[in-house]
């Protein structure tokens, strides 16, 4: 989107995920930005697409109506180059193209469906800088709604250098689908089991070219799933950005959480603060995906970043504008 001038000040990135639809509307400030605008709201696009196939007109609604108020900040605020995203979703999505056709006819945003491996080199982009200092092996993972992919990179250089990636098809939307809830704490436990299971099966290609001899690895990662996680670790009343963006935690903590909330119902974990009505479903597949990374990368601690997609478009955006 360009327009307003000939170079553009504001710089504006959106990624429409399985679960999400989140904007962030940014200037340049020295070598990185200052955040002017930014937009989130949960919108369940992939809801219902691992039965159907499709995207349901619910969701497309809901999407829709959150892409509306993106539309009107980019307005406001006068973007003069923005990208927009869309992933695992719309790549899935048998009514994937007609939807995106439908979003640039009632928004003006045109959605770009990226690769699972573009997905992957955004999220390290964005949020790399947040690993803990050393030489040692890393690995920057992002949970989604419809995937999660797993990037092995080199840190020697400023900017990363990836060596290996992975994706697969299970992210708290899809697993939550696939496996179901249960009615009693026996058959939760269960079911968590089976979707670890699953996940760690998905990830044994991965794992079988991950190098031996690891030294002391270290761990991020960038999903709500980590932050949320992350903000019951610090026993917070309400999410809060400031603390969370950037904390270590001790991996055996939130082994710990993701054991108890495996056993919760529906309405106690929906009761624990910082999870809520909201994520109370789906939190339990992030817990399940985040268990089996934590198998197959024994970190003793594991960074946190809330950041990623955005903030690697963004990156991008005014890198290439410098050049």
């Amino acid at each position: 989107m360009r327009g307003y001038g000939a170079r553009p000040r504001h710089y504006a990135a959106l990624d429409l995920g399985t679960n999400n639809c989140r904007l962030l509307i940014a200037r340049v400030q020295g070598d990185g930005f200052t955040v002017i605008d930014a937009f989130s709201r949960i919108v369940r696009l992939g809801e219902g697409l691992a039965s159907t196939g499709r995207i349901s007109e619910a969701a497309i609604d809901r999407t829709i109506a959150a892409l509306a108020v993106c539309s009107d900040k980019l307005r406001h605020r006068r973007v003069t180059l923005a990208r927009s995203v869309a992933t695992e979703a719309c790549r899935r999505a048998a009514n994937g193209a007609e939807f995106i056709a439908r979003v640039a006819a009632e928004t003006g945003i045109m959605l770009d469906v990226i690769t699972p491996e573009e997905e992957a080199r955004l999220a390290v982009l964005g949020c790399h800088v947040l690993l803990e200092p050393g030489d040692d092996a890393a690995l920057i993972f992002d949970i989604g709604g419809g995937s999660t992919e797993l990037v092995l990179i080199d840190t020697s250089e400023p900017v990363p250098r990836v060596l290996d990636w992975h994706s697969t098809p299970w992210g708290v939307v899809s697993l939550t689908e696939h496996i179901g809830e249960a009615d009693s704490e026996r058959a939760r436990l269960a079911a968590y089991t089976r979707m670890r299971e699953i996940v760690a099966e998905s990830m044994a290609p991965f794992v079988a070219r991950l190098p031996r001899g690891l030294g002391h690895p270290r761990l991020l990662g960038t999903s709500g799933t980590v932050t949320t996680l992350a903000s019951v670790h610090l026993k917070l009343d309400r999410y809060d950005r400031s603390a969370v963006d950037g904390l270590i935690v001790p991996a055996a903590a939130m082994r710990r959480i993701s054991a108890d909330l495996s056993g919760m119902s529906l309405a106690e974990r929906a009761r624990v603060a910082c999870i809520g009505h909201d994520r109370a479903d789906l939190v339990v597949a992030g817990c399940a995906i985040l268990e089996v990374v934590l198998d197959l990368w024994p970190a003793e601690r594991l960074g946190v970043a809330d950041r990623g997609i955005r903030e690697g478009i963004l990156r991008r955006l005014m890198r290439n504008e410098r050049l």
